[in-house]
């Protein structure tokens, strides 16, 4: 199935001009923003680098990272100057390269780059923005990375209003929105996309009625309560959210806007990669819907956070993690180490005996919920079922 490699290699000779930005663009456009620009693009919007550039810049470093850390090459050192980066998904390489060499984005420029990692304050929050030819400034907001802090941020929204790094994705905004003059486009992918709503619904009303767009890539919602803001309203007819037919992080909380399913190559959680989404020569490719385990999943899931109220949802998430930090585990990829299962294991036995309850109670909850909610699923099959199908 065509993908976004397929996509560059059908429409990368066309300018922005002669083929408006789709979602195929923004979905590329939210993949650079998890490239590791360190060093390499301004944090200032005034002052910019080339893709080109950056893009070859940054694929040279992370030859230099793979050849130090080679057991090939156990002498080598660290080069002064040249920080130690890598590529989340292999694929990056190969979208830094056809990005650098297409007419479509090799023209465009790279600022206000800005990773950010605060464990006290537990936010994980990075952005960039694409200054694409004759063509509007698009700002991309980096989802979460593979950090227990990241993702402990993403379950914060379980039970805040509001987390640090939206109120970060607000100021950048707000500082893209002075440097930068006219109509601005926003996007992101998982949580990214959720900063992106954000961002674009509390910017303030001035800088709103600049956006022309926001796209959400399978990102969360958000609480009722920030759903039912003013704000949030006026800015929904913007959002274009996109969703695999699998999806679960993009179903999480509450959506308001509608969403356009996308066809996936992979299964179930693994459809949340970009690079799996299929593309078709001006866009992406629509499904009908999303599958049952999908809803299934979205149902089981909210009836299980509505049963638990936003106070204990804190407790829980925060003594799971106490346990995971204390494991010594750093990011998720620490967690598989069978030394760090073990030790997390054993950090769950030393949580206070109210938040053991808790987490027991929840887990009996999630049992009970996917249990009620297997028959409302299996109900709906039946009712689908065309007569070919039986």
């Amino acid at each position: 199935m065509p993908n976004v490699f397929d996509y560059l290699a059908w429409r990368g000779d066309l300018s922005f001009d002669q083929s408006p930005l789709n979602e195929a663009d923004s979905l590329i456009l939210c993949r650079l923003s998890y490239i590791p620009f360190d060093g390499l693009v301004p944090a200032e919007f005034q002052k910019s680098v080339s893709l080109k550039e950056a893009a070859a810049r940054c694929l040279n470093c992370v030859q230099q990272s793979e050849a130090q850390l080679s057991d090939a090459n156990p002498s080598a050192s660290e080069t002064p100057g040249v920080p130690q980066r890598r590529f989340r998904l292999a694929e990056d390489a190969r979208l830094l390269g056809a990005l650098k060499e297409s007419r479509r984005f090799g023209g465009a420029r790279l600022c206000g780059y800005v990773n950010l990692l605060d464990p006290v304050a537990e936010k994980q929050f990075a952005a960039l923005t694409i200054l694409l030819e004759n063509d509007l400034p698009y700002l991309a907001f980096r989802g979460t990375d593979g950090t227990l802090v990241g993702w402990k941020e993403d379950f914060n929204m379980s039970f805040l209003s509001v987390v640090p790094a939206q109120q970060d994705a607000v100021a950048y905004l707000r500082a893209a929105a002075a440097a930068l003059p006219g109509s601005l486009r926003a996007g992101g992918h998982s949580k990214g996309g959720n900063l992106a709503v954000y961002a674009a619904a509390f910017c303030g009303a001035a800088i709103q009625a600049r956006i022309a767009s926001v796209y959400n890539h399978d990102g969360p919602g958000f609480q009722a309560e920030v759903v039912a803001r003013t704000e949030f309203q006026h800015v929904l007819g913007r959002v274009h959210t996109f969703v695999p037919q699998s999806s679960v992080v993009g179903m999480l909380l509450q959506h308001e806007e509608g969403c356009t399913v996308i066809h996936s190559t992979n299964t179930w959680l693994l459809q949340h990669d970009l690079y799996s989404w299929e593309t078709a020569y001006n866009g992406l490719v629509p499904m009908d819907g999303r599958t049952r385990s999908s809803h299934f999943i979205d149902s089981t899931l909210k009836a299980w956070l509505a049963q638990m109220s936003p106070e204990d949802r804190g407790k829980l998430v925060d003594g799971v993690y106490a346990a995971l930090a204390a494991s010594g585990a750093v990011t998720v990829a620490d967690l598989n180490r069978p030394r760090t299962a073990v030790a997390v294991l054993r950090e769950l036995k030393k949580l206070d005996e109210p938040t053991k309850i808790i987490l027991q109670q929840a887990i009996g909850i999630l049992s009970a919920s996917a249990r009620e909610n297997l028959p409302v699923v299996l109900n709906r099959m039946r009712k689908e079922e065309t007569p070919s199908d039986r």
